[in-house]
């Protein structure tokens, strides 16, 4: 079935844009737009469940690389009609630009498209962080959510475990590396002294204090430095002048080679959700795939997610149409619903199972994977999106982390003192932003 749909639909490649679609001038066609091939694939996935779905698609998918996807989305989003999105994403790095900054007023309510929000999120226990980032506060109004829950653990090999600690128990690991972050220091000193790393760099710390922050970057048009992110400063700090860790960054040859056992030293483990481990982990495991477990981080953060929202200037003769995908993709809790079918890695054949967004749908799910020994990931990850809060972001996270990851580099390395760092980086966003200090 999806060799024949896909046949029914036109691919063109332009300037690293991807186009999939039919004529968007057909008033039954759904204008969809992406930075990943994830929801337009899972769109596709409805068609073949629901051939009788009287609706097609045109997708854009355009990735946040060199800050593409951004600025493209808001030139569509600035027409109206058949040619305008009707269905976009937007990933939690600056979502709240479009669920409650400059570009909210683009975003149709849940309620408008005639889904009964109140009762759906209270149905399918969606964790509280996402609909917090997806609420519009100008009139209290569900504008997006995600599918995904990205509420985050704890991942370290087993073997290393048993040997430092002797246990690979996640429970105990739990009380071994946290919670807060004097124990998982004291863990990193117990695994330097063995030979190995507590993390691949210094920055894997700096996905969790970024995300535990309790108030956001910008209050009352005012710059502000939670004391969570400002006490990166200082982990950081212990972390690199200890040399708890390999001192790679996140992304590059020597993190993923932290994965499979190999780099300078053998890397204890990783801080990250769901999604962290299926598509980036377990590819890159090698010969460790299965001496993985997840427990408890050190305190409970989120990382990453895609919320999905609907254009209130698309076509309004495809808003049944968007209702239903919406719905399908956010809400449904049923054996099709594509929450169930993501869970439990029933959207494809060799599927990767992940976390989601209802609390329903996984409480009924097979978490179990061969990578984590056959551990039930979801003991972890749903309790871990419960916890996550979604009061710190700001529509201007990703500049600003940028920034001040730039001061801490600095820091770290001895050519400024703390103070140094915190103060050119409140001048760097004031220069950039033209966002003062408080």
């Amino acid at each position: 079935m999806r060799k024949s749909l896909l046949l029914l639909l036109a691919l063109v490649i332009v300037g690293g844009v991807l186009f999939i679609g039919c004529d968007d001038g057909n008033k039954n066609t759904i204008n969809v737009w992406s930075f990943t091939d994830e929801v337009p694939n899972a769109l596709l996935r409805f068609k073949e469940m629901n051939p009788d779905f009287p609706y097609d698609f045109n997708i854009t998918i355009i990735a946040t690389t060199e800050g593409a996807y951004q600025p493209a989305l808001d030139q569509a989003l600035a027409g109206r009609g058949r040619r305008a999105p009707d269905i976009f994403t937007a990933e939690a790095a600056f979502v709240l630009k479009y669920t409650q900054g400059e570009s909210a007023h683009h975003a149709m309510p849940y309620r408008d498209l005639g889904i009964n929000i109140d009762s759906q999120l209270r149905a399918a226990q969606i964790a509280t962080y996402i609909y917090e980032l997806g609420t519009r506060p100008t009139d209290n109004q569900v504008v997006g959510l995600a599918f995904q829950n990205t509420g985050s653990g704890f991942i370290y090999r087993r073997s290393i475990a048993r040997e430092v600690f002797g246990t690979d128990d996640p429970n105990r690991i739990a009380s071994i590396i946290g919670p807060g972050w004097d124990r998982y220091l004291a863990a990193a000193a117990t695994l330097r002294a063995r030979g190995y790393a507590i993390a691949a760099g210094e920055g894997d710390v700096w996905q969790v204090m970024r995300n535990t922050a309790t108030r956001p970057y910008v209050i009352d048009g005012r710059l502000y430095l939670d004391p969570a992110r400002e006490q990166f400063l200082d982990v950081a700090k212990a972390l690199y002048d200890n040399n708890y860790t390999n001192r790679v960054g996140a992304w590059s040859d020597g993190w993923f080679a932290g994965m499979r056992g190999a780099g300078e030293r053998q890397v204890f483990g990783y801080l990250g959700p769901a999604w962290l481990i299926n598509y980036v982990m377990a590819g890159n495991a090698g010969d460790t795939f299965g001496d993985w477990a997840v427990a408890v981080p050190p305190v409970p953060f989120s990382w990453g997610g895609t919320w999905v929202l609907a254009n209130n200037r698309g076509n309004s003769a495809v808003k049944d149409g968007v209702k239903t995908l919406i719905e399908w993709l956010t809400l449904d809790t049923s054996d099709t619903g594509f929450q169930y079918l993501f869970a439990n890695g029933l959207l494809a054949e060799g599927a990767a199972k992940d976390a989601v967004a209802s609390g329903v749908v996984m409480d009924r799910s097979d978490g179990t994977l061969a990578f984590l020994g056959g551990q039930d990931m979801f003991d972890v990850f749903i309790p871990a999106g419960a916890n996550a809060k979604g009061d710190f972001f700001s529509p201007y996270d990703e500049t600003i982390s940028a920034l001040f990851n730039d001061q801490v580099a600095l820091y770290l390395n001895g050519d400024k003192t703390r103070d140094q760092a915190i103060a050119d980086w409140r001048r760097n966003v004031a220069d950039i932003l033209d966002i003062l200090p408080q």
